[in-house]
Formats: structure tokens, C-alpha cells, sequence
């Protein structure tokens, strides 16, 4: 889980496509009108065109396939949960709801890996109380400490033979493995907090603005939601008898 988390954050900054030389604004309203779009759209043409339209988003982000597929094929197991849950024969409308999820995942998959995590919080913090976007931004960080310590504790309880032996001696010595990384996080965001006030925390974490500038690769972006449109607006009727 950790690689996954490290690989999508390091493409995000490390990447080439167009789609990372793009405004991080342009970016959101794209994944945004998928995302909805996704979420809304009654008739299985405009599906369709979503599923090919974000698919070749993350394409040409040049992101792995590997993290492709996963983010294709994750949704699928909780959309059968809802297929199952809602099946009355008809086939067409299990597919629908099985598309909706897809979409969505492979939008975001697109939006977080071309786009490093300061551009990203940042909107996001405009429209949130301070306390609640500067601690959205923090976590993002903390995430990535927490989960290498987890798996570095238990890779050395592997080692050492913990995990062996009866059921009870097991989750006792899982319950105090974690404490040790509560602890861990507490003292962490302790030393984090003390820092910062060091340094003069002026009550705003992430004050960049360059997410907002207009950028010649933000064209692309406009033409995919003038696609997204004419084709949520043309394709429902070109399909009828």
C-alpha cells in the first residue's frame, strides 16, 4: 500500500505529460465534470463515452497500467454489492451501475497522479474552514510516515516471531505494536506542531497561488469538457429509434 502511495505522489511531481504541466484549477473542473457526470447520467451512450474519455486521460498521463487497471478493476467489487443488491433482470442497468464507479475511480486516479499535493490542497482549502485544510494537508503527509512505520513494525515483528504461536499471545502482541504507533503518530504531530511555531506559523499552511495560473496546456483540458458536454448532450439522442 505504501509503494502504491509513494509512486502516484511521485508521478504527480515527477511526470511529463501534458496533463502535469496543466493548471491544477483546469485539472479539478475536469475530474469534477467527470466525476458528476459519472454520477448522474441516465442513458449508457454518455456512460461509454466517459469510460473511453477517462481511460484516455490516464493514458496519456503516461501513468503504469498497473495502477490503471487497479483503479479500474477496485470499484468493481463494492458495484456488485449494489448490482446484487438492486438486480431485476435487467442486465443493461447492472452495467450502467457497474460504469458509474469506474468512471469516477479512473478520473481521480488522472487528477491525483498529474497533480503534486500543494496545487491540490490548495483549492481545496479556499473552500474549507482553516483548521480543516491545513489538517487535510498535514495528513496527506503524515499518511506516508505512519504507513512506512506500520510496515516496518510489522516486517520486524515477522522477523522476530511474534506472529507466531497461540491466538491470544498474537493479539496481545498486536495491541501494544498498536499503541507504539499511535504513540509514534502523537509524538510526531508534536515535534510537527513545535517546528512550525518555530518557524512562524501564520495560521495558513498552504498559501500558494500558482495553481490558479492559466497555462497553454489548460486548452487541452478545456477541449475534453467541451467533449464531455457535447457528448452527455448529442450522444442520448443520436442512440434513439
Amino acid at each position: 500500500m505504501i509503494n502504491t502511495f509513494a509512486q502516484v505522489d511521485y508521478l504527480a511531481s515527477a511526470g511529463r505529460s501534458v496533463w502535469h504541466r496543466a493548471s491544477a484549477i483546469a485539472k479539478l473542473v475536469t475530474a469534477a465534470l467527470v466525476v458528476a457526470l459519472a454520477v448522474f447520467a441516465p442513458h449508457a451512450p454518455t456512460l461509454v463515452a466517459l469510460l473511453a474519455t477517462a481511460l484516455a486521460l490516464v493514458l496519456t498521463a503516461r501513468l503504469p497500467l498497473r495502477l490503471v487497471v487497479a483503479a479500474a478493476t477496485a470499484p468493481l467489487a463494492f458495484a456488485l454489492v449494489f448490482v446484487l443488491a438492486s438486480w431485476h433482470g435487467d442486465l443493461a442497468a447492472a452495467l450502467l451501475l457497474a460504469m458509474r464507479p469506474v468512471v469516477a475511480s479512473l478520473a481521480a486516479l488522472w487528477l491525483v497522479g498529474t497533480t503534486p499535493y500543494p496545487d491540490l490542497f490548495a483549492p481545496i482549502s479556499r473552500t474549507l474552514p482553516r483548521s480543516i485544510g491545513d489538517s487535510l494537508f498535514l495528513t496527506y503527509r503524515a499518511v506516508f510516515a505512519l504507513l512506512d512505520r506500520v510496515e516496518r513494525l510489522w516486517r520486524a515483528l515477522r522477523l522476530r516471531g511474534v506472529l507466531e504461536g497461540p491466538m491470544r499471545r498474537r493479539a496481545s502482541r498486536m495491541g501494544e505494536a498498536v499503541g507504539t504507533v499511535v504513540l509514534y503518530g502523537f509524538e510526531r504531530s508534536q515535534r510537527l506542531y513545535q517546528v512550525m511555531h518555530l518557524r512562524g506559523h501564520s495560521g495558513r499552511i498552504c498559501g500558494c497561488r500558482h495553481w490558479l495560473e492559466v497555462r497553454l496546456e489548460d486548452a487541452w483540458a478545456l477541449a475534453v469538457m467541451l467533449w464531455i458536454a457535447a457528448a452527455a448532450i448529442w450522444l442520448p439522442g443520436a442512440f434513439r429509434p
